[in-house]
């Protein structure tokens, strides 16, 4: 059976935010098209009637095929995005996996769940509420948190340098294990190798 998931990385569109801690979730996205585009097969969608990029993608070493998007909506309206292709391709929330940065991690750290509540993240928000349930999946990123709760703001719309930077980059490539590992075996089987990272 052809199963289908639809994998979507949170971000802000615009060069301005490209490499940004927020966009962690795109970058992450960037990365799975080009391991795809090495060994399976990717093909460019037209997402505009969704407000997105959009690829459908096969790799052989993963079950199914996977609809991979970045919504163009910024962070705190991805549910405009995400809701509408989730009905079109006729998947339920539980075929969805959102790609995301979590300021409640450490920098580089990797966490696999399903459900949940959304921490303040305003795109995990905008999901939950378009959808009407928090049940799907998430890949959480750590970025950290500044030293001061006034900085959030401009800490999560900055770039990470230095050993945070690598950890991140590092994080977003075992990323790829983990949504491996999902697909493959399972819930348990991810949320074991992100934590062992």
């Amino acid at each position: 059976m052809n199963t289908q998931r639809l994998l979507v990385g949170l971000g802000n569109p615009g060069p301005q935010y490209s490499g940004t801690r927020h966009n962690a979730g795109f970058d992450t996205i960037d990365l799975f098209l080009d391991l795809a585009e090495k060994t399976g097969r990717v093909r460019e969608l037209s997402g505009t009637k969704f407000l997105c990029m959009l690829w459908q993608v096969t790799i052989p070493e993963l079950p199914g095929t996977w609809i991979c998007a970045k919504p163009m909506t910024f962070m705190n309206e991805s549910g405009r995005s995400v809701q509408p292709l989730l009905a079109w391709y006729k998947l339920d929330s539980r075929s969805l996996v959102v790609i995301h940065d979590e300021l409640d991690l450490s920098p580089g750290s990797l966490r696999f769940k399903f459900s949940g509540g959304n921490a303040g993240h305003n795109g995990l928000k905008s999901i939950s509420q378009r959808l009407g349930t928090n049940d799907f999946y998430r890949l959480r990123i750590g970025i950290g948190r500044p030293p001061a709760k006034d900085q959030v703001i401009p800490w999560v719309l900055g770039r990470a340098c230095g050993e945070d930077g690598e950890r991140i980059r590092l994080a977003q490539q075992k990323g790829l294990e983990v949504l491996t590992d999902f697909a493959v075996d399972g819930l348990e089987a991810a949320v074991a190798k992100a934590r062992a990272f």
